[in-house]
């Protein structure tokens, strides 16, 4: 861990003409928190971890592009950090890796159903309840909210109008809703 205390303006100085040492004191100094921001973002260390690293690597090609005026580097870098989340997460290929995850392998942990918040949703029986809408719209309900896919996806995907996909996810979630409350009324 570098040690020699930077200011804010020195730091930047030395960044802009490629000090290692400065690099290696930005990281030890900053790497904790951008790692925070990221992980907010992306919710899996493994690929938080993968995109901090990326993220040094804008700062230290985009150093030039700084501009104290704008604003602190450390909420430079926070945006930096931030973005490159984002942009992770509306990547096409990103998206279609999560897509492409069955149902199965996403919630069914042995016999308990489990979602990424560790929520034994099983619990609530959440599988016998989405057990009890027709086909067409647990196949709907499935892919908005547990594979990710946007109304206009699954239009083009089932080859259906846009505006009856809505139609239909908004009465399967209206059909969720009384099934709850007649499950917590009895």
């Amino acid at each position: 861990m570098s040690s020699t205390p930077y200011n804010e303006e020195t730091l930047i100085l030395l960044l802009r003409k490629k000090n290692e040492e400065a690099f290696r004191y930005l990281y030890d100094h900053y790497a904790a928190a951008l790692y925070g921001v990221v992980l907010k973002v992306v919710n899996e260390q493994e690929l938080a971890n993968d995109l901090l690293q990326e993220v040094f690597v804008k700062i230290w090609n985009r150093i030039d592009s700084y501009d104290p005026q704008k604003g602190r580097l450390f909420t430079w870098m926070l945006h930096i950090a931030r973005n490159t989340a984002i942009d992770m997460l509306r990547s096409r290929a990103y998206q279609q890796q999560e897509k492409n995850q069955s149902l199965e392998s996403n919630v069914h942990i042995g016999n308990s159903v489990q979602m990424s918040s560790a929520v034994r949703v099983d619990e609530i029986g959440l599988k016998n309840i989405l057990n009890r809408l027709s086909d067409e719209q647990r196949i709907l309900i499935e892919k908005a909210y547990f594979k990710g896919y946007t109304q206009e996806e699954i239009a083009r995907e089932l080859q259906i109008p846009l505006g009856t996909v809505k139609t239909r996810i908004r009465h399967a979630l209206r059909k969720l809703r009384d099934i709850l409350q007649d499950r917590n009324s009895t």
